[in-house]
């Protein structure tokens, strides 16, 4: 059986479905592209390589300095182990009742710069350090169930500085409490291991 198709038109059909592949593949890496940079690439600059998580703090506006001494040691250096007190947010009130999970989610972030501060006052630096623990206390009212999210404001920061799949990969408690220090929102200690 022959098909009228003479040289020309096979030519060109043939040119078109070569176009039309082309701009498939082209619009397949936009939008993986774009998908990368959704999961990876949020922070923007802060997550290029090679940027320590002392800079990426920087980066994102933490200041450190050192702390006058109070009643309690704010971070005790152990061998290669930094505990921490308790920090707590300057947000106050309660989940569930005063505040939603969002709030709490600033609350966490804000209770996580204070640890990092105190690190800092003991350790000189965050880098070279890995997150090992971190536990999370939620100012909550009885039926509040959701501390996880509440306290993943404080791990997401942590990701962020050193990394959610290395030296930030922490493990994690996230409990409620029926009332925290001063009426804070959130109180968060963490352990931390020094690399080097």
């Amino acid at each position: 059986m022959r098909y009228p198709i003479h040289g020309r038109s096979l030519a060109f059909t043939i040119a078109a479905l070569v176009l039309l592949a082309c701009m498939m593949q082209v619009m397949h890496s936009q939008t993986a592209a774009e998908a990368t940079h959704e999961t990876s690439g949020r922070k923007g600059s802060l997550v290029e390589q090679g940027m320590t998580p002392t800079k990426k703090a920087e980066a994102l506006g933490i200041k450190f300095e050192k702390l006058e001494p109070g009643y309690l040691n704010r971070c005790v250096k152990s061998g290669k182990l930094l505990f921490t007190s308790g920090h707590t947010s300057k947000i106050k009130g309660r989940l569930g009742k005063d505040l939603k999970v969002d709030d709490g989610a600033k609350a966490a972030r804000e209770a996580v710069i204070e640890v990092l501060r105190a690190v800092w006052n003991t350790h000189g630096t965050l880098d070279n350090l890995r997150v090992v623990k971190v536990l999370g206390c939620v100012n909550s009212d009885p039926s509040f169930v959701d501390q996880p999210k509440v306290i993943n404001g404080g791990s997401d920061l942590l990701h962020e500085l050193f990394g959610a799949r290395t030296d930030g990969w922490h493990a994690r408690s996230a409990l409620g409490f029926a009332s925290l220090p001063g009426g804070a929102a959130v109180e968060i200690e963490a352990i931390f291991e020094i690399k080097d």
